[in-house]
This record gives structure tokens, C-alpha cells and sequence, in this order.
């Protein structure tokens, strides 16, 4: 039994196909299959069931992935090892990150960090929190920044900074004239949310201890970018809620639209997260250091509350 055959194992089930497997791994596509082979005869066992379309694990088969992601894990850390030994931060790391933080902070900290650690190859994703856990814990991303706490035993978190929640209300609201909010005086139904998918609507809704309703809408719409909330508040359209790196962007005129929340404000936890086996802690590290010194610039808030994203 070898690694090179476990990698082989676990390529063939994330793609449920031996010729695209093949192709992630680099080998061609008989060399895989005889590997596999090679490793089925040695156990006595099926790892694969190849009469199904797509390919499907066998019962053992889908026991000897999940040990065999263990196994792989282990095996890296000691290339990790040997570069904290030597003092080396440098490789490709795999980073994944937030629709709703990646446009406010990627351009605070990437020409920092790439000029501080030029041996290092960041490869970055735009990814949902399910995309990115699932990524994690299938070794397919290193690292990645979303919207704590997520309580998955698999991950492990790392506080970056707190971004509290702001309220962005038109002149025709009736929240206009307050010049401080308090969570209670936030109604779901007139305000605009981004859609399905993103941790800072489900935190919104978990704000408002409340689940949107739609019979008395007079029209209907969920968008996947701040942009267009802020437009279509500014045509007085509802309310919406920002994070607070999103109004720095905006136009002076808008910025007289911001409303505050009284303290403690509620607020969103912003983390580095990673797989608990550490593996490229040494950049991990880097990365977390360099974002945290950049943030404390940005965001001063202490007294806050932090609002879950998991959805309720």
C-alpha cells in the first residue's frame, strides 16, 4: 500500500470517474487503474463499484476513503515539518473567501501580503461557507476567511476582526429620523436582503429573529450584490443592512443614509479558517498576521454582539 495509491483512491471518489481522476493526478488513465487494482487485490476487498454510472463507492470502499484522507493528511504534515524546521514560508496555498468579504478585504491586505511573503503562491476563490467546509475537509482549499462562529467539528477558527452590522435607511423610511437604531425597531418585511446562499442574509435574518414573509410584498426581489441593495434603497425601495467595510466605499451623499446601531452592535465574527490537521499552519499564520495588523486600522469596534451565520 502506498500513498501515491490512497491519493489515486480518493481522486477517483471525489470524481466518481477514473479517466477524470486521472487527469487531476496527472497519470494516465490505465497507470491509475492499475494502481487501484494493485491495491483492491492486496486488501481483498472492492473499493469501487465500476457497474454503476457514475461510479460509486462500495460500502468498505467509502471507509477506507475516509481513513485514507487521514492517512494523505498525516503524510503532508511531514513536508510541513521539514519547511517550519527550516524557517521556509513559500508553495502554493489555496485560499477561499466570502462573496460579501472578498471585495472589501482582499484589496486591504494582497499587495502587503504578496510583497511580504513573495515565495508564497495564493491562489484565492470566491466560495459560499458550504463550498468552502466542504473544500476543507476534502483537502481542496488550505485555508479560507467567512462569517464565524460555524461550529463544525472538522474546522478550526481564528478571529480576524468583528464588522458590525449598519443600517442603510432612504429619506422616505420611517427609521429616518432615528439618528441611533435598536434592533427592535428593525421589521424584515420593508427591508431588502441579498438572496439564498450568503451567511450575511441568514445573520440578517437571525438579527431579526424572523424569516421574511412575501404574501404582502408589492414586489419581490433578492440580490447577490450590496450594490444593487443600495441602489434600490436609494430609490426608496425599503432598507437594507451593511457591513461596515462596505460603506467606506460609499459616495459621500450616501453616507448621510447610515444609521448606527446602539451598543452592543450587532455585528458579524470574520475568521481564518482551516482544517484542524494544521497542514501550511506556518502560512496560515502569515496570513492571519498580516490581516489582522491591516484590519485594526479599518474597524475600532469593540462593545459588540456577535450574530451567528448558521442558519436558524
Amino acid at each position: 500500500m502506498t500513498i501515491t495509491q490512497l491519493k489515486y483512491v480518493l481522486a477517483v471518489a471525489e470524481h466518481q470517474n477514473f479517466t477524470k481522476a486521472a487527469e487531476k493526478c496527472f497519470v494516465t488513465q490505465p497507470t491509475l487503474s492499475m494502481q487501484i487494482q494493485k491495491l483492491e487485490d492486496q486488501l481483498a476487498v472492492q473499493i469501487f463499484d465500476r457497474s454503476k454510472k457514475p461510479i460509486e463507492l462500495t460500502e468498505v470502499g467509502r471507509k477506507i476513503v475516509n481513513q485514507s484522507k487521514n492517512i494523505v493528511n498525516e503524510a503532508e504534515r511531514i513536508t510541513d515539518i521539514v519547511d517550519q524546521q527550516k524557517g521556509f514560508i513559500g508553495g502554493e496555498f489555496k485560499l477561499g473567501i466570502i462573496p460579501t468579504v472578498m471585495p472589501t478585504l482582499l484589496p486591504m491586505f494582497l499587495k502587503t501580503f504578496i510583497k511580504r511573503y513573495p515565495k508564497i503562491k495564493l491562489k484565492i476563490e470566491e466560495l459560499n461557507t458550504e463550498e468552502i467546509i466542504q473544500r476543507i475537509r476534502d483537502g481542496h482549499l488550505d485555508a479560507a476567511i467567512a462569517a464565524t462562529p460555524l461550529k463544525n467539528e472538522h474546522i478550526k477558527e481564528r478571529v480576524l476582526f468583528y464588522e458590525p452590522f449598519v443600517g442603510y435607511i432612504p429619506n422616505n423610511h420611517r427609521l429616518t429620523s432615528k439618528k441611533t437604531l435598536e434592533v427592535s425597531d428593525l421589521d424584515i418585511n420593508d427591508m431588502l436582503l441579498l438572496e439564498d446562499g450568503h451567511c450575511f442574509r441568514d445573520g440578517v435574518l437571525n438579527l431579526c429573529n424572523a424569516k421574511k414573509t412575501k404574501d404582502h410584498d408589492e414586489f419581490q426581489l433578492e440580490s447577490g450584490s450590496f450594490e444593487m441593495l443600495v441602489k434600490l434603497t436609494n430609490e426608496g425601495m425599503g432598507m437594507t443592512l451593511l457591513p461596515y467595510l462596505h460603506t467606506l466605499d460609499l459616495k459621500e451623499k450616501e453616507q448621510e443614509n447610515l444609521h448606527y446601531f446602539s451598543e452592543p452592535s450587532p455585528a458579524r465574527e470574520v475568521s481564518l479558517i482551516y482544517h484542524k490537521s494544521e497542514l501550511k499552519i506556518q502560512i496560515t499564520d502569515a496570513l492571519h498576521n498580516i490581516i489582522s495588523g491591516i484590519i485594526r486600522g479599518a474597524i475600532a469596534f469593540q462593545n459588540v454582539q456577535i450574530i451567528s451565520p448558521v442558519p436558524k
